[in-house]
């Protein structure tokens, strides 16, 4: 039974890749939601660094959505700007700016430990030999950073989010606090254009000419406009909820009631 509903799954998503696409984005803005329900910002802080680990892991991984190619980093991404707007909404500007300097620190030692390991040479037993040679060569295939993209992906995260944070708060004062949709909105949709073109020029360009670079940041930037509108509903889900914060301290759980 198992098995029949596992090959009815394979074959619904093999045959409609769109709709995995969206079944992926819920998925994971929902791991995001039950992370902050079950542990208050933490939770928050966790979902974000998940999601650059599941980045750097997955991201290489190309496919084609709607007849445009994307990479599975930009689909991972979608709860990174989630969290931080969250927490702009429930616990403030500095806040959210820690859980951002917490994920580029963490973008950096995924990327240092990653590329150390590279230098580890595989195994040479007989037999497990050939094994290693594969694993080994795959690892290098995935995560042979060069160093266009590490500078591209660390200053396109570190520039669009703290930008990120700044504009939601600058709409959410102009606003009064009104408005949540809109601040959510145009804080992800700004700093995700800019994220898209900085990874462009500092990644692409060179690689390819510029028109090229211009026109593979579009690709990624329309995939990642519809994400913002799709997590709409889930920032407005969570925002009321009475989450706790838990602090441990020598064993012992202390908690704080976190309510707007």
């Amino acid at each position: 039974m198992f098995q029949t509903d596992m090959t009815f799954i394979t074959e619904l998503f093999t045959r409609n890749q769109e709709l995995l696409w969206f079944a992926t984005i819920a998925a994971d803005l929902g791991f995001a939601i039950l992370l902050f329900r079950l542990f208050g910002r933490q939770g928050l802080y966790a979902s974000i660094v998940i999601s650059l680990l599941l980045a750097n892991l997955q991201g290489p991984k190309l496919t084609e959505i709607f007849g445009l190619q994307t990479s599975m980093a930009v689909i991972l991404y979608s709860s990174i700007y989630f969290a931080t707007d969250l927490l702009s909404e429930r616990y403030g500007k500095a806040e959210a700016t820690r859980a951002v300097m917490i994920g580029f620190t963490v973008s950096v030692m995924i990327i240092v430990m990653i590329s150390m390991s590279l230098f580890y040479l595989p195994a040479s037993a007989p037999a497990t030999a050939e094994l290693a040679q594969r694993m080994h060569e795959a690892t290098a295939t995935l995560f042979d950073f060069t160093p266009r993209f590490v500078l591209g992906s660390l200053l396109a995260y570190l520039v669009s989010q703290r930008f990120d944070v700044w504009i939601f708060h600058a709409i959410k004062l102009k606003t009064q606090g009104r408005h949540l949709w809109l601040r959510n909105n145009v804080s992800t949709m700004c700093s995700q254009a800019l994220d898209a073109l900085i990874y462009g020029l500092v990644v692409w360009w060179g690689v390819v000419d510029l028109a090229t670079a211009m026109q593979l940041a579009l690709s990624k930037y329309l995939f990642k406009l519809l994400i913002a509108a799709l997590d709409t509903p889930f920032i407005y889900l969570a925002r009321n909820w009475n989450v706790t914060d838990r602090d441990w301290v020598g064993g012992q759980t202390g908690v704080r009631s976190n309510q707007v």
